[in-house]
């Protein structure tokens, strides 16, 4: 369990990565759009479109599956004044069971529309350009896909073993 555990560590820090980059990205592209418009006349084209499409998304649901590991999603304490402790950790399983049926579903249903999307090959128009957008379609199947991973690897942690940090 620690190996998977640490794994599952060494990813989130790729994601990390991927959401500092997708951060910056979205601050220099609009700052160069804010730049460009009111020096120059000129703002950079599709901004607008490239945020809504890219960069929002990504920061949306890329970053699911460390909400899931650093337990900021679904917590269910109604009722766990009342438990022992040995209940409260077949409620966590229950509930880490229920999650990644969610997940799962929630990441082959939006699968199959990226794949609609991308035989379509979706775009937007910006002015006259055509921005494809299909590829942004990708990222909300991955984000739901990495927290049932997550929330499964919750599900075999031993009795007393905390894998929320």
């Amino acid at each position: 369990m620690r190996m998977i555990l640490r794994i599952q560590d060494l990813l989130f820090a790729a994601l990390a990565v991927i959401g500092a980059v997708a951060i910056l990205m979205l601050m220099v592209h609009v700052v160069t759009d804010v730049v460009m418009r009111n020096v120059a006349n000129q703002p950079v084209p599709a901004t607008y479109e490239i945020v809504t499409n890219y960069y929002m998304v990504a920061l949306a649901f890329i970053p699911l599956a460390w909400l899931e590991r650093s337990g900021g999603m679904v917590n269910v304490e109604v009722l766990e004044a009342a438990l022992t402790p040995r209940m409260i950790w077949y409620s966590d399983k229950l509930v880490a069971l229920i999650s990644t049926a969610i997940y799962l579903a929630l990441a082959w249903v939006t699968f199959a529309a990226s794949l609609k999307t991308f035989a379509a090959g979706t775009f937007v128009l910006a002015q006259t350009v055509p921005i494809p957008t299909w590829p942004a379609y990708f990222l909300p199947p991955l984000g739901f896909a990495l927290a049932s991973v997550t929330t499964g690897i919750r599900l075999f942690a031993p009795f007393g073993q905390e894998t929320v940090e």
